[in-house]
């Protein structure tokens, strides 16, 4: 009996571990929550109930199932990583840090640890460190951590510029007046404005200020002046050619025109802007 029940546990984790490469993290979260209540202690089901968690951005109930993992299997660099990954992404930054840094430490190259570690530096300012952390990543997975396109300010300008013609002109009369601003990351502030917070590679952009919609001569506050954000190195992970990049930065930019304008995201995803 107790080699069947093994044999069960093995079958529903490498059914979870298919059903992950292929994009279906409900469908592992169920194989795995249905193998540890055959194996309760398993390490493996753990991690991989992790995993499908995190696919999911389920992030604070994914850290509990690395840490039992990293308790019980203090080496497991993949543990290690994942950890750090969802630490991040709840702008934990120290302790994400210290788990990037354990991961490293079990395996020099793991693509996790090494792209955690690249954003942290990147939030630090410290860009070419994070290049090369993020070039690691690419070595170890290139598939899963693909380099960074460079987005040069010219770039940024051109795409600008095109954008801002395909507009009428009593649109761009009125975008005459907002900046649009290249800054390479979001700051801690602007995350902690989402509820949850957003992870501090997600966002590619940002409209300050209030719409046009919103502008009233009775309310001073509303006619301040507004701008767009765009974060270059969000868009810079984004794409995986240049073609790809520029592309995202031009629906990035009509995704924020159009909040300027307005439309909120229902309005934007019916226009193929989110």
């Amino acid at each position: 009996m107790m080699g069947q029940g093994s044999d069960r546990v093995t079958r529903l984790l490498d059914e979870a571990e298919g059903a992950l490469h292929e994009g279906r993290a409900a469908e592992a979260e169920s194989l795995c929550r249905e193998a540890l209540g055959d194996a309760p202690r398993s390490v493996q089901a753990h991690f991989l109930l992790g995993e499908s968690l995190r696919d999911q951005e389920r992030f604070e109930e994914a850290e509990g199932l690395y840490r039992f993992v990293v308790l019980n299997a203090p080496d497991h660099s993949d543990a290690w990583g994942a950890l750090s990954h969802t630490l991040v992404e709840q702008l934990r930054w120290d302790e994400a840090r210290k788990a990037c840094n354990r991961c490293l430490r079990e395996d020099p190259m793991h693509p996790d640890g090494a792209f955690v570690r690249g954003v942290l530096r990147e939030r630090r300012g410290d860009f070419a460190g994070a290049q090369r952390d993020f070039l690691r990543a690419w070595r170890s997975d290139p598939e899963g951590y693909p380099l960074p396109i460079p987005l040069t300010d010219v770039a940024v300008d051109d795409v600008v510029t095109e954008c801002l013609e395909l507009l009428h002109p009593t649109l761009r009369e009125y975008l005459a007046n907002v900046p649009i601003i290249l800054e390479e990351v979001p700051s801690e502030e602007l995350l902690r404005q989402y509820d949850p917070p957003a992870g501090p590679t997600q966002i590619l952009g940002y409209f300050s200020g209030h719409s046009l919609m919103e502008r009233s001569l009775h309310d001073p506050w509303s006619i301040l002046p507004s701008a767009i954000v765009l974060f270059r190195r969000n868009l810079e992970r984004m794409a995986q050619n240049r073609h790809q990049l520029i592309e995202e930065l031009r629906i990035t930019l009509f995704h924020e025109v159009g909040h300027f304008l307005g439309l909120d995201e229902d309005d934007l995803e019916e226009r193929g802007l989110d």
